[in-house]
């Protein structure tokens, strides 16, 4: 073997500048003359490896070409090379110029030689070696299919690094080279049982990549041995396996299912995405098997690799389709239904219907339960994970939630063309039907000068969707910059879009169709000629107003060029031949000379234009149109000689006429309906979006139908798992603890009844990874935000899915509960009998009321079970009381009745963990209103409100203000619900000051030190602001901060340090901010608590108000 020709065939350039070196004195000279290249650098004294890097550079291609040869001539090409001057005769002429680098004819010849030594050597290290190096050609996409006989010699290696990288090169010659593959088949169910994994799952591949019928029965049995293995991967390459052995051989689907379901059942995060692609794969039809596993697949989709959440949340957006009842037949289409009441009914059957109405759609908790835990995954990395999870709120979520979804698209406007593509295309189809998802995202789908042509037809698609009134103008003035684009294509798909535009909203039909006129003086043929397209079109809607626009487009006709164009405008002139007809016997005149010349489109528009002209002034264009249709008779076009003989026989009289000549007036001059200029878009909703079908709008193959929604739901409880005898026990010794200890009782009875009846209907899922998942979070006592907003979504899980195990915690868990549970009864003792009673006639409203209220709620429960920070502070008054309204009802928008809201600063009476907030409500009306009350709440995940009492009626010129209680769980997030009067309901926000978050604290200066020494690092914000010269005294410092924000002023030793504390409302996580005075009039202004996003926020806010004079 030739250790020159080895190095390189295997190492590429790298091993070629060595060589180089060595030959460089004894054929340096030679190069110039040989090649020729380089000789700008021969002369250069200071070469130093300059050339060999272009040699380095050059070479592949260099080899890459002399082995072309090599193959040419094994193929008996001889005549096309030639020996004359061949060194090597047999052999095609080998570069001269490669003799520099070392390299000769045979050794690149001899290469896979070598490496088959190698794979036959005794060492393992040479074999290992040899392995590595083919693998890298594969990588490189070179064949190394030669080599198969001498890799599956070692396929039976005791070195598993060896075994591991034959197994990789098997996988990708096993299906081209099966003979040899069969050869070593025991060897792999040999390995099947391998105590490594990674063999195990490897040889399981390489069997099923064997597609040879004859070997069916053994790879059946080997997936059916791999599915009941302890490792995940192998059971996941088993899955795998599965839809091949189905494509090999439809006849084992039966057998197939059964592994399916055993697979199915699998509680492994890494084994759930390919089994669900090996159901939609081999039985997508079988519903039931996913019934017991719903909910589990639920829970473990935010755990399961990206490409496993994408199936996952296919094939469960088809199953909700066939269990769940629509969402999207709101509270307003049920109101309807019930509107037409008799005026004599008695106000019990009014209530009746009432009740009827707020009753008519409730959403199942499985179907809650889907749409919560797919939510999270809109923040995915995977732009395929965030796309599956927008369809599937399309397909699934009640409109008024599926808007979530916009911003999460435009986030991937950012990735690169051909995500945007597909993005664009779904949003184009959503934009058409629900344009209030993406109007605020408007700008977002301006036009770049680097977008290509296909992302820019998509942007104006989804803008032309988009228009209304209010932006319109906006859209015109974006429009009119696209239309001198350089991108002809572009510039015709705007002008378009411009028409689509001026039909869609008549307010700028004229103002459209003005600039459409400008544009048939434009240089751009293309541009005059869509404008001509489009305005024909829009004339049809009302041609009896632009006469001259018609006359306008005839004098264009002899300039313009583009058939389409022509045959519009002569269609024009004749379906309007009346409104001109000094002009339309001269244009038939003008077309009658170019006759022959014209495009086919044209011609036939010319036939058409001397017809309705012989049939309206026939005095005029009688010899016109004959001389024309004499022209058309021997055309050399059959469509144009139809057309002839059909009109003479239609319009000029004669014995061999029929009757229809009779009518030929009212055939040719009969007014034709207006075009409708829609989306090409329009027709892709009956595809479900983010698929293949979707994208191409025609069904590809194995695409897979939603199905409508069920007029009557399925019985949920197919979907309730029998809970294992080992966890009844479990539960009864539990009920027994909980007897024996009264002191824990602190729920009320109905929350103990419906844990009890959970217990009873809980699933496997839930009883194994999450409620453990819940077990160590409680028990890690972990109080950052992130760990209690994931308990609170497990605890939703549990709540939606009617039912979960009890947790098999320690005694010393049990213990721990018990005692949290007693230090909060001892706290809510304190609070006083109005506190309690008020918090449990809250909590019975909610749970009376609708879902989304419960889900709330039950995270607000899992927040409790973890103490609040204890502090040695204590909740004083308020230093201040704003008198600032914040508006949240206009009366305009209200039709009469306004609404301001304000932050009191006060504890609340429905909560601890609530803002209070007064609510002060006016009727401007001359006629009393009412009824007013909350209606439906749209809140986000976590937050509660306490709603005030109905008010029955609100007289004219009157006000009322009531309180409300909104638990915001420490951010400044928006609550949004519906304010409803009798007639009307109206959508309002209450979004607080981050200042308003805040209860007051007292401490001393000491305590305020030590708290402060233990929140640093992390947990410390600051900044250095310019204080105006009015704002640097004590009274004005701690003016303004307690206005700006509900602090605690803590006493201060010194005059330029001012320290104020307070702690958060919901969790109690104390706040203490400093400022400092400096020199110069600036001061230092220092926030120390561990909701680092609060106290960011404020610190921000707290600037201007020092800052400012």
């Amino acid at each position: 073997m030739s250790g020159n020709g080895l190095g390189y065939g295997e190492q590429g350039g790298e091993a070629a500048p060595e060589l180089a070196q060595e030959a460089a004195p004894t054929t340096a000279p030679s190069v110039p003359a040989a090649f020729g290249l380089f000789s700008s650098d021969t002369k250069k004294k200071d070469t130093g490896v300059k050339p060999l890097r272009r040699w380095q550079i050059l070479l592949p291609a260099m080899i890459e070409l002399w082995e072309t040869n090599w193959e040419k001539r094994r193929n008996g090409s001889r005549s096309q090379l030639g020996d004359a001057g061949n060194p090597h005769p047999g052999l095609p002429r080998f570069p001269r110029c490669l003799y520099v680098t070392g390299l000769r004819p045979w050794n690149l010849r001899e290469r896979n030689e070598d490496l088959k030594q190698m794979l036959e050597s005794s060492k393992d290290s040479a074999k290992l070696d040899a392995m590595k190096r083919i693998v890298g050609m594969i990588a490189k996409g070179k064949n190394a299919s030669e080599l198969f006989p001498a890799v599956v010699k070692n396929v039976a290696s005791k070195n598993i690094e060896i075994k591991k990288l034959v197994y990789v090169y098997l996988m990708r010659y096993a299906e081209e080279q099966q003979d040899l593959a069969l050869l070593s088949i025991s060897t792999f169910q040999r390995a099947l049982k391998d105590p490594n994994q990674l063999i195990r799952a490897s040889a399981l591949r390489v069997l099923s990549s064997i597609r040879v019928p004859i070997i069916v029965p053994i790879m059946m049995l080997a997936i059916k041995e791999a599915s009941s293995d302890l490792s995940p991967y192998v059971r996941k390459n088993a899955a795998h396996a599965i839809q091949k052995l189905y494509s090999l051989d439809p006849e084992q689907k039966e057998m197939l299912i059964e592994v399916i379901e055993k697979l199915l059942k699998d509680r492994s995060t890494l084994v759930a995405g390919s089994v669900v692609m090996a159901f939609e794969e081999v039985c997508p039809d079988r519903i039931d098997l996913i019934h017991k596993n719903y909910r589990k697949l639920c829970n473990l989709l935010v755990d399961v690799e990206e490409w496993g959440q994408v199936v996952i949340i296919h094939m469960l957006t088809r199953y909700a389709r066939t269990q769940f009842v629509s969402p999207w037949k709101t509270d307003e289409d049920v109101a309807e239904e019930y509107s037409k009441d008799n005026f004599y009914e008695s106000d019990e059957e009014q209530k009746e219907k009432d009740q009827k109405v707020k009753k008519a759609y409730t959403m199942d908790p499985d179907h809650r339960l889907l749409l919560r835990n797919t939510k999270p995954l809109l923040q995915s990395r995977n732009a395929a994970v965030v796309m599956a999870v927008a369809q599937l709120y399309w397909h699934l979520a009640p409109k008024s939630e599926a808007g979530i979804i916009s911003k999460s698209l435009v986030r991937l406007l950012r990735s690169n063309r051909e995500v945007q593509y597909i993005v664009l295309q779904n949003i184009a189809t959503m934009s058409i039907q629900r344009k209030g998802m993406f109007e605020p995202y408007l700008k977002s789908f301006y036009v770049r000068s680097t977008d290509p042509t296909m992302i820019k037809t998509l942007k104006l698609e989804i803008m032309t969707n988009l228009a209304n009134e209010a932006n319109i103008s906006t859209l015109l003035r974006e429009f009119q910059t696209y239309v001198k684009s350089q991108d002809k294509q572009f510039a015709a798909a705007t002008i378009q879009a411009i028409g689509r535009c001026a039909t869609n909203i008549t307010e700028v039909t004229d103002t459209c169709l003005n600039g459409l006129v400008c544009l048939l003086s434009n240089r751009d043929e293309i541009v005059v000629a869509e404008s001509v397209v489009v305005i024909k079109k829009l004339l049809q809607t009302q041609p009896a107003h632009h006469g001259e626009i018609i006359k306008h487009m005839a004098k264009l006709l002899d300039n313009i060029t583009v058939p389409v164009a022509r045959a519009s405008i002569l269609w024009l002139i004749g379906e309007y031949c009346e409104r001109v007809p000094k002009i339309a016997p001269d244009v038939l005149r003008k077309t009658a000379k170019s006759f022959t010349n014209e495009d086919d489109l044209v011609k036939l528009q010319i036939l058409n234009l001397g017809a309705k002209l012989y049939l309206t002034n026939s005095k005029q264009t009688k010899l016109l149109t004959q001389y024309v249709l004499n022209l058309g008779k021997y055309d050399q076009s059959y469509d144009i000689r139809d057309r002839t003989r059909f009109i003479r026989q239609l319009i000029v009289p004669n014995e061999k006429s029929g009757a229809l000549s009779k009518y030929a007036k009212k055939i040719f001059l009969a007014q034709k309906p207006a075009p409708l200029l829609e989306s090409p878009f329009k027709d892709r909703d009956h595809f479900q979006l983010g698929t293949l079908s979707h994208t191409l709008n025609s069904r590809a193959t194995g695409y897979l139908e939603l199905s409508d929604w069920p007029e009557v739901a399925p019985d949920p409880a197919v979907r309730n798992v029998e809970v294992p005898e080992s966890a009844k026990e479990w539960t009864a010794i539990l009920s027994k603890a909980k007897k024996e200890k009264p002191t824990e009782k602190f729920y009320s009875e109905s929350e103990e009844e419906e844990e009890d009846s959970a217990s009873t209907s809980a699933t496997e899922s839930e009883s194994g990874s999450e409620s453990e998942k819940e077990h160590k979070e409680e028990s890690s006592g972990d109080e950052s935000s992130e760990s209690s907003s994931s308990t609170g979504v497990s605890s939703d899980s549990e709540s939606d899915s009617k039912g979960s195990t009890p947790k098999k915690t320690s005694g010393a868990a049990e213990e721990s509960d018990s005692e949290d549970i007693r230090k909060k009864a001892k706290e809510t003792s304190k609070t006083g009998s109005t506190f309690s009673s008020s918090d449990t006639e809250s909590s019975s409203s909610e749970e009376s009321s609708s879902n989304s209220k419960s889900e709330s709620e039950s995270k607000s429960d899992s927040d409790a079970e973890k103490p609040r920070n204890a502090t040695s502070s204590k909740v004083t008054t308020q230093v201040f009381v704003p008198t600032k309204m914040h508006e949240m009802l206009h009366r305009m928008t209200g039709k009469g009745l306004s609404a301001h809201y304000q932050f009191s600063r006060q504890p609340c009476i429905f909560g601890d963990r609530m803002v209070s907030v007064q609510v002060t409500l006016t009727n401007t009306t001359d006629q009393k209103i009412d009824n007013i009350h909350i209606g439906e709440k749209k809140l986000p995940p976590g937050m509660r409100m306490h709603e005030f009492n109905p008010i029955e009626c609100l007289e004219p010129e009157r006000s009322v203000t009531v309180s409300m209680g909104i638990d915001f769980c420490d951010s400044t997030q928006t609550a949004s619900f519906q304010l409803c009067t009798k007639d009307d309901h109206f959508n309002v926000n209450i979004q607080p000051p981050v200042g308003e978050l805040l209860l007051p604290v007292t401490m001393s200066e000491k305590d305020f030190k030590k708290e402060q020494g233990m929140l640093t690092g992390m947990n410390e914000t600051s900044a250095t602001i310019d204080v105006a010269p009015q704002n640097s005294t004590s009274r004005v410092i701690i003016e303004r901060l307690v206005k700006a924000a509900n602090l605690g002023v803590v006493p201060s030793g010194q005059d330029k340090i001012h320290r104020f504390a307070a702690k958060t409302v919901h969790s109690g996580s104390l706040m203490l901010v400093t400022v400092e005075l400096k020199e110069s009039s600036t001061a230092q202004l220092i926030i120390n608590t561990e909701k680092t996003v609060i106290g960011s926020v404020l610190l921000r806010e707290l600037k201007p108000v020092l800052s400012q004079g």
